[in-house]
This record gives C-alpha cells, structure tokens and sequence, in this order.
C-alpha cells in the first residue's frame, strides 16, 4: 500500500481510523514520516484545548514532529460539529495539496471522516417545541428512556451512535419524532464530489486484545491524573465536548451515584462498548481496507 501511495500522482486522502486504543496515532506518524506528509485529526474530542487525558490526546512526543492539525484547536465553550469541520477541513486539505500528494486523515469519530470524505446529508428541521420536549424529558427521566425509545424507533442509529452521549441520542429522536422517519432514513444520500481520491484503510484487532489494551489505557488515564482532570472540567459538564465517555463515568462518581471502584469499572465497559460501536458504524462502509496495524508496511 505504501508503494501505491507513494506512487499517487493525484492528491490522495489516505483515511485510516479504526476503535479506540487500536493503534491509529503511531501508526500514522509512522506513515506521515514514510510520505513525508500532514495529519489531519477528525477525533471530536481532541479538537478541544481542554481535554487532554481523558481524550488519548498525542503527546509532543508521540506526535514526532509530524504537523497534526484540528488538535487543541477549539474551546470546549465554542459549538463545533461536523458540519462545520466539514468546511474547515476541506480549506485546509485544499493548502495542503498543494504541498503534498498525501494527506493523512485519522480518528476514531465515523460521522466527522464521513462529513469530509463524502459530505452530510441534509437534515429536516424539526420544530423547536420537539426539541424542548425532549430535552425536558432528559431532565426529568434520564437518558435511559430515550435510549430505549431510539432503538424502537430507529434500530441502525442505536447500534452506531455513541448512546452515552445525550447530544446524539437527542438529535436522532428530534429528526424521527419531528418526521416519523427513522434518522438514519436520512443518510446514505450521494456522495458529494470531492477534488482528491479517498483510500480508506480501517484497523482491527482481536477482540481479546483490543479490550485488554482498552483497559490499559484507562488504567494508564486514571495513572496520569484523569480525575483531576475530571474534576477541572465537573464546572463544565453541561457542554456537549464532556456528554462522552471517559467524563461522564467521573462525574457520576463525583456526584456520589457509585464508588471508585465502580467508577473505573464503568470506564471500562463504556469504553469497550464504545469500540464495539465504532466498528459497528465502519463496518458498513464497504470501502474500508482491513489491516491490524502492523501488517501496514
């Protein structure tokens, strides 16, 4: 793959993504030095200055002097979502080009890889009054309920999105209870022109293997200060960057609904189901490559 792509006389948007703690960050430092090109971060949480620990954000040091972009590049207090990065990745990957026939774009967010290499469809506008019934329920009830309604109503976005996050959750019943359409009805749509190649390469591992090094993660999250960081943000907590897993788990604790011990446990799991999700959501795009990480060469 790299002979082919160093080979590209077109400008060629090389995708690799991939579920948590899989590998994706040194891989493509590896294969950013190898065709002497850019990253471009699509990681929704990584954008954000804030969120350093709790979001797997690469180090200095593990970046190696390879240019990342969209990383540290927004406040957790600005709205930012992938309509808007759709925009602002395609101005930069066109500059890019210009330099280079390679470009690198990663992360593990489907939906912000999607907005670039294809475009969002667009999406019915539901009356105001939905969107506040629906919020006001949030607060009422919780998010189990409506987690619960979603896969009633609308199976194929319940198994892909991430559920713990109430924004998602809120948007895909919004646009099928305004519509009586389920969310996903509304994607899949033609894909917009794009004036680069896109070659998508998606990374697995054994199952075994990728919720040990999950768990490691977390582990080493929690080692290097994710609670404090935690507790930094708990002001915060009403923003959309922190409705995510690796927050929302702390918050809960710092709340007093569970121990520490369940804490960690729950930070675990959720981000195992997430990964779960991930590769659910990459594995009906026909057009991802498959490789474990080191069989990229």
């Amino acid at each position: 793959m790299l002979a082919e792509l160093t080979a590209a006389t077109e400008p060629t948007l090389l995708v690799v993504t991939g579920p948590t703690a899989v590998g994706k960050t040194a891989l493509c430092v590896r294969l950013a030095q190898e065709l002497q090109t850019e990253i471009v971060s699509a990681d929704s949480r990584q954008f954000f200055r804030e969120l350093n620990i709790g979001t797997a954000k690469p180090t200095p040091e593990e970046m190696q002097g390879v240019p990342h972009h969209f990383i540290n590049s927004h406040s957790i207090t600005e709205e930012y979502n992938a309509g808007r990065f759709e925009q602002d990745a395609l101005t930069l990957l066109a500059e890019l080009f210009q330099r280079h026939r390679v470009v690198i774009l990663t992360g593990g967010s489907g939906l912000y890889l999607h907005a670039v290499t294809e475009g969002l469809d667009e999406l019915p506008a539901a009356p105001p009054a939905v969107r506040e019934q629906l919020r006001a329920e949030l607060e009422a009830h919780g998010l189990e309920p409506l987690v619960a309604e979603l896969e009633r109503l609308d199976p194929v976005t319940h198994a892909r999105i991430d559920r713990q996050n109430p924004q998602r959750v809120l948007r895909a019943l919004e646009i099928s209870r305004a519509t009586g359409q389920p969310f996903s009805s509304f994607h899949g749509a033609t894909a917009a022109p794009r004036p680069f190649r896109v070659v998508k390469v998606a990374l697995t591992r054994e199952r075994e293997e990728l919720y040990q090094r999950i768990d490691q993660r977390m582990d080493q999250m929690l080692a290097a200060g994710l609670e404090a960081e935690a507790r930094s943000l708990y002001p915060h907590r009403h923003h959309n960057a922190l409705q995510t897993v690796g927050y929302q788990e702390l918050f809960q604790y710092f709340e007093g609904h569970y121990d520490y011990a369940e804490a960690v446990r729950l930070l675990k799991r959720n981000s195992r189901r997430y990964a779960k999700r991930q590769l659910t959501w990459l594995r009906r795009d026909p057009r991802y490559q498959w490789f474990h990480p080191e069989e990229i060469g």
